[in-house]
């Protein structure tokens, strides 16, 4: 195949630029598709940066993917020329061992080929992401985008839209129950109106009272500022379910303080430091401090599914790809309402 037109990191903390990424030719199980649209996830920012450690240069990002078919393997059965698909954080898994079996491919015990920033199951092929005008991607890792889905704002859901959506499910969020929404951006926006759309109650817990009216249109029947000592008191004990999306540090025993007994509390975000937390903020209600990460193939379809049901997609910003740079720089500020997707057609206009 050709080379495919791409933004890449060259380096670690070096401004993404132009560049030409060499995708393999469709095999018979493979799914070729035109990107329409790929949205930045804060991990993005994280790898392109090397903040975790090991990441591989030169980068293309990009794991919230949104495009149309081009072409299929003849051995494709479930996927036509023209269907809308989408490709999230994963593009293969040994697919043999338990929990692949399980359909929870992220926790493959070969390790899982993640869209960027990894290697197939081969262990020599990079991974390059959806910044890009076009990917190849076995057919059981693409996702069906339901008709009626704006694909700008679905784009969000292959990544932010799972990462919310697994827990509550897993941790059975329905009508009558109280969940908290620890942050209100990419991730905590989409845990709003997902628990929102299941009948829960939900509170916004936020550091900025300026996001009130925001959290109050997407579906909150309460907010919170969590600067106030006053808020951790009128909470204490209420919440069945919190989803705790905040990746700057904070305290997490304050926090356990407002779920009722058995409650639980989920880390979807990632502070970069350790957290101290207190057995007795544990104990004394039987509370439980969980963390959960995306969700399988099965379960991102399902999501799909259910965000097609009730119309749900993310609320995005979208910009040509020349103003990427200038997109991680306001998402480090918070300046997105809530999430930025890119139009890969400005990959045409150089």
């Amino acid at each position: 195949m050709p080379s495919t037109p791409a933004y890449a990191a060259p380096a670690a903390g070096k401004p993404l630029a132009p560049f030409s990424v060499e995708r393999r030719d469709p095999g018979p199980r493979d799914v070729e598709i035109d990107i329409l649209f790929c949205g930045i996830c804060h991990t993005d920012i994280h790898q392109v940066r090397d903040e975790w450690g090991g990441s591989t240069f030169p980068m293309v990002p990009g794991h919230e993917i949104v495009g149309r078919v081009r072409q299929v393997g003849k051995e494709v059965t479930r996927l036509d020329i023209g269907d809308l698909v989408g490709v999230g954080c994963m593009v293969d898994s040994c697919r043999a061992c338990e929990p692949c079996r399980h359909g929870t491919e992220q926790f493959c015990e070969q390790g899982v080929a993640w869209t960027y920033g990894s290697t197939l199951m081969d262990r020599k092929t990079v991974t390059q992401g959806g910044y890009s005008s076009r990917i190849v991607v076995d057919q059981k890792f693409v996702l069906q985008v339901p008709a009626g889905l704006d694909p700008a704002g679905a784009a969000p859901l292959l990544c932010a839209g799972i990462t919310t959506y697994s827990p509550l499910r897993q941790w059975g969020a329905k009508r009558g129950d109280r969940v908290g929404v620890v942050g209100l951006g990419g991730l905590g926006h989409m845990a709003l109106k997902l628990a929102a759309a299941m009948g829960a109650e939900v509170t916004v817990l936020s550091t900025s009272r300026a996001k009130e009216a925001d959290a109050r249109r997407l579906g909150a029947a309460g907010f919170e500022v969590t600067g106030d000592d006053a808020a951790f008191r009128k909470m204490a004990g209420r919440l069945d379910l919190m989803i705790d999306t905040v990746s700057a540090p904070h305290d997490y025993n304050r926090y356990l303080g407002l779920l009722r007994p058995h409650g639980t509390m989920v880390l979807v975000g990632v502070p970069p430091e350790p957290a101290p937390v207190a057995a007795g903020a544990l104990i004394g209600g039987n509370r439980r401090l969980a963390g959960s990460l995306i969700g399988g193939i099965a379960e991102t379809q399902a999501m799909l599914d259910f965000c097609a049901q009730h119309r749900i997609v993310a609320d995005v910003e979208v910009i040509p790809i020349q103003q990427v740079n200038q997109a991680y720089e306001r998402m480090l500020k918070g300046d997105v309402r809530f999430r930025f997707a890119i139009d890969m057609a400005s990959l045409k206009q150089g």
